[in-house]
């Protein structure tokens, strides 16, 4: 497995940069903006499209595909159904963000079937949400805000990576990454990205420019998340609140340097 360094990390970016892969997102309202300026200020193409007559075709396009459904519906199920279904044929890697999980059971039960007939490459989510979706029976969700740490979702995070083989993200205060046999933990980011709707969003969609480019899922995942930490951390140091934080944020992606992450990047792979 690749390690989690900052001259990988770095290379990744670099793959992201030159290539521009489009990411096809099936993501929420709420999001869309947020997510959407992200990848294009880390250097990947961006498309929102989430109409079941169009995510078959716009699958056949993309380098990855990112499901998001937190203003779930039965349309944008069925969608991501399609979707999930064509990736799998074309080998197109997937991120899953089972957003409020846990929260209702038509949402838990509906990302549920989608993982289990689809198995992503990429699950991303808080600790609620990814132990909800494991089927924890003390999993608990405050809307689509998490009420547990990431340490107490490793558990049910080994368990999905297990059963359905890809890896699976525990983002919180650490972000831990968990693949067969392989853990990832990345200490990087920001208070001040807590105030700041959709960064959680923004993280699975970076996850699909970095599992664009980089075939070991856990790898991609653990990338992503360091990037954005890191970003994170810069746009902290100047902002005065979440208004000003969030477009530094987006400028510290755009100018991310591998110097930054190699002075910045706090991980360890834990094997």
């Amino acid at each position: 497995m690749t390690k989690t360094t900052a001259e990988n990390i770095w290379k990744a970016v670099g793959k992201i940069r030159r290539s521009a892969p489009l990411v096809h997102n099936i993501t929420n309202y709420v999001v869309m903006n947020t997510t959407a300026n992200a990848l294009l200020a880390l250097g990947a193409s961006p498309v929102m499209a989430h109409a079941e007559e169009e995510v078959r075709e716009m699958v056949g396009l993309a380098g990855a595909l990112v499901v998001n459904l937190g203003t779930i519906s039965a349309p944008w199920a069925r969608a991501a159904r399609i979707a999930m279904e064509e990736a799998e044929k074309r080998k197109t890697p997937v991120v899953f963000d089972p957003v409020g999980a846990g929260a209702t059971s038509y949402r838990t039960d509906t990302y549920r079937e989608l993982v289990t007939s689809f198995p992503p490459s990429i699950i991303r989510g808080n600790a609620s949400e990814i132990m909800a979706l494991a089927g924890a029976a003390a999993a608990a969700t405050k809307g689509v805000d998490s009420t547990s740490s990431s340490r107490d979702a490793l558990e049910a995070a080994a368990a999905l990576a297990g059963e359905l083989g890809g890896a699976v993200c525990v983002s919180g205060e650490t972000d831990y990454i968990i693949g067969r046999g392989s853990k990832v933990r990345i200490e990087n980011g920001h208070p001040l990205m807590a105030r700041i709707t959709g960064l959680g969003c923004a993280a699975s969609a970076l996850c699909g420019a970095f599992a664009a480019v980089e075939p070991d899922p856990v790898a991609a995942a653990a990338g992503a998340m360091a990037v954005l930490g890191i970003a994170g951390e810069e746009a902290a140091e100047k902002a005065s609140g979440p208004g000003s934080f969030q477009y530094r944020l987006l400028d510290a992606l755009h100018l991310l340097d591998e110097e930054t992450i190699r002075r910045r990047l706090k991980a360890a792979d834990d094997r």
